[in-house]
């Protein structure tokens, strides 16, 4: 009975063994929950911040291609961008024609009114990029048509405006402030070289209620408006520079090359 009583004690554990087990068990489980906790939370990171870039992209490239094929908006208003600023957010406003349009009914050609402005949604109270479209022109240019959202968790939005020697924060008289660059194209009329866009989106990607502090991504683009007549007249001139080179006669170039444009 001794005999298989010992037995039977040898194969068991010892109260300090379980402790020590139960411990060790407790130890690998938190660091694995830990390790997987962080992983998730940079999963949703990444993921947030992937939909910020692929929407910044495609919000600037939307805006971009209206740009390059611009074109007077009316016969009162070629072209109006106006410096607005909500609270401490900048949010301007720009209105312009384009022939960046697809006809959809009849009677319709490739012009079309087109304005882009931030509004705030009615479900979440944040800042929203908008575009308005309207192809059937009327004696509202700056109003009508369909509006479509481009962007949510919008922080800010600012346009600037070149006419070949200075930016601008405003193109247009909107407000009946005269600004002039005191050059041979003055910003009152006609329509800029090119149009510096900037985009502010928020960084967690969702403009939701919490949102951490950190700073907002910035999106920045340089759109060179190719219908504008000072762009028309520096292709033509380089076309006449090429032909000069070929002959031996110099000529003088048209305009200046915009800073932090496109070549």
């Amino acid at each position: 009975m001794k005999l298989g009583f010992s037995k039977q004690a040898a194969r068991a554990f010892t109260l300090i063994e379980i402790v020590i087990t139960t411990a060790l068990m407790s130890v690998v489980l938190a660091s694995a929950y830990i390790c997987l906790n962080a992983g998730l939370a940079s999963k949703k990171v990444i993921e947030a911040r992937a939909d910020v870039l692929q929407n910044g992209r495609v919000a600037l490239a939307r805006m971009s291609a209206d740009l390059r094929a611009a074109c007077p908006l009316s016969k009162k208003i070629e072209f109006l961008g106006m410096h607005r600023v909500l609270g401490e957010m900048t949010a301007d406003n720009l209105d312009f024609g384009t022939h960046n349009y697809t006809p959809k009914r009849e009677h319709e050609a490739d012009f079309c009114e087109v304005s882009y402005y931030l509004q705030k949604g009615e479900e979440d109270g944040e800042f929203n990029l908008w575009r308005r479209r309207d192809p059937t022109p009327d004696d509202d240019p700056v109003g009508g048509g369909t509006q479509e959202e481009i962007a949510t968790g919008v922080k800010g939005l600012r346009f600037e405006y070149y006419d070949g020697f200075d930016w601008y924060e405003e193109w247009g008289d909107a407000t009946g402030k005269r600004q002039s660059s005191n050059r041979e194209q003055p910003n009152l009329y006609g329509l800029p070289d090119a149009v510096r866009i900037t985009l502010f989106l928020e960084a967690n990607g969702s403009g939701k209620k919490g949102a951490t502090n950190e700073p907002p991504m910035v999106f920045q683009s340089v759109a060179r408006l190719y219908l504008a007549p000072h762009s028309q007249k520096s292709t033509s001139s380089s076309s006449s520079s090429s032909s000069s080179e070929s002959t031996g006669q110099a000529e003088p170039a048209a305009g200046q090359p915009f800073p932090g444009g496109p070549q």
